[in-house]
């Protein structure tokens, strides 16, 4: 299976190369936002999160909508493959089937990896500061991992579903704003009730607020745990319902 994985991930990656603006575009909304809330509302919003600059504060928040913006190409991809007969074609083929999923996966992780890498330079150029230890920056990487792998087998289902292309992107939208309805870009703690408390209790805030810890040197806390529980969760129900999607589908 290994094998096969490999051969799919080359084909995958091949495709982005041949079409860098992927990437780029991937990178290019999270990077807007990021200068749209630092340089337009960021002196309005830096009173309500205290000390600190506020593109520290955001910037856990714009890695996460990073991840969300790439993994829409994964349903696209996905769903151009289903179109041309490649399903069948897998099917035909005397190798392990779940290697043409897995081919598709690694690929998102790759490049939303570079994405990530591009939109945290920026934000140094920015201004973002951290004292992050080892430590911290291996707890970052792991949760952005995690993240990336999770709403990447998320996108998976739409795009074995889905009968147009816009549909096999569709539920990348609802995954990008999330964050806004999050601590992302403010504190809970200035929402009005209902809303506060749909903030703080939806998987986006604990993995923005132990990633925010973990660039400030601050105690993880059980946010930490409840950010992982979370994507262990979504990841185990997109895992098992696109690969049950994909032996219907293929």
């Amino acid at each position: 299976m290994i094998k096969d994985t490999i051969v799919f991930t080359n084909r995958t990656l091949k495709h982005i190369t041949r079409s860098a603006d992927t990437i780029i575009t991937t990178a290019l909304m999270p990077i807007c936002f990021l200068l749209l809330f630092v340089y337009v509302f960021g002196g309005a919003i830096k009173a309500s999160i205290g000390s600190g600059t506020y593109i520290n504060y955001l910037l856990p928040g714009i890695l996460l909508m990073t991840v969300a913006s790439g993994v829409s190409y994964t349903g696209y991809r996905l769903f151009e493959d289903k179109q041309k007969g490649m399903f069948s074609r897998v099917k035909s083929m005397p190798i392990h089937s779940a290697s043409f999923l897995w081919g598709h996966v690694i690929t998102t992780l790759i490049a939303n990896t570079i994405s990530l890498v591009i939109v945290l330079g920026i934000a140094f150029l920015m201004g973002f500061r951290t004292g992050a230890s080892l430590a911290d920056w291996l707890v970052v990487l792991g949760l952005l991992t995690l993240f990336n792998l999770t709403f990447t087998w998320l996108m998976i289902v739409p795009g074995l579903m889905a009968k147009t292309m816009t549909g096999a992107s569709a539920l990348a939208y609802p995954l990008m704003f999330l964050p806004f309805l999050s601590s992302a870009f403010v504190p809970t703690e200035t929402m009005p009730a209902g809303l506060r408390w749909f903030a703080e209790h939806q998987p986006i805030t604990p993995i923005t607020d132990t990633l925010r810890n973990a660039f400030t040197e601050q105690p993880l806390g059980n946010g930490a745990w409840s950010a992982v529980l979370w994507l262990v969760i979504l990841l185990g129900i997109a895992f098992i319902a696109a690969n049950r999607l994909y032996k219907k589908v293929a």
